[in-house]
């Protein structure tokens, strides 16, 4: 199921602007891995009972299903709610599916910790660079670049 899965998303990712959203998920889980081993496993659990079998039966959701998978593991770490930030760097709601020029972020509900990338476009606009930049790098100066070396 695995291969099929990974299969179905290189070939959504040919098609659409975004980064693998399979690089973010692993940096958490190997946070979570570190961190948290109940909250590990409960990852592995959706991955492999949720994520896996929603991919291969409507590959075309696959973006949203790695979206959730996103927000479920950020939330196992700290609870908080998704966002969306458009290129002109406002705010909406969170919906499925997220167009692919915006940025979804995790806003955890205590304001001492940053916001996780969700879902990143892969050219982020001026706008969505600045936001990146104080909101999940709490930097507080404005890169002055075109907002292609986020990561």
């Amino acid at each position: 199921m695995n291969k099929t899965a990974d299969s179905i998303l290189e070939h959504i990712l040919q098609e659409n602007s975004v980064r693998d959203p399979r690089i973010i998920c692993r940096e958490k889980l190997q946070e979570l891995k570190r961190l948290d081993s109940e909250s590990y496993q409960q990852a592995l659990v959706y991955y492999n009972e949720t994520l896996l079998p929603a991919i291969t039966k409507n590959g075309d959701n696959c973006l949203t299903a790695w979206q959730n998978y996103g927000c479920f593991i950020s939330n196992l770490q700290n609870p908080g709610t998704p966002v969306e930030i458009d290129t002109n760097g406002r705010l909406h709601n969170c919906h499925n599916p997220t167009p692919s020029d915006r940025m979804v972020l995790h806003m955890p509900d205590t304001s001492s910790h940053r916001a996780v990338p969700i879902t990143l476009p892969l050219q982020l606009s001026k706008a969505q660079g600045a936001t990146f930049d104080l909101l999940v790098k709490g930097l507080h100066k404005l890169n002055r670049g075109n907002g292609a070396d986020h990561d």
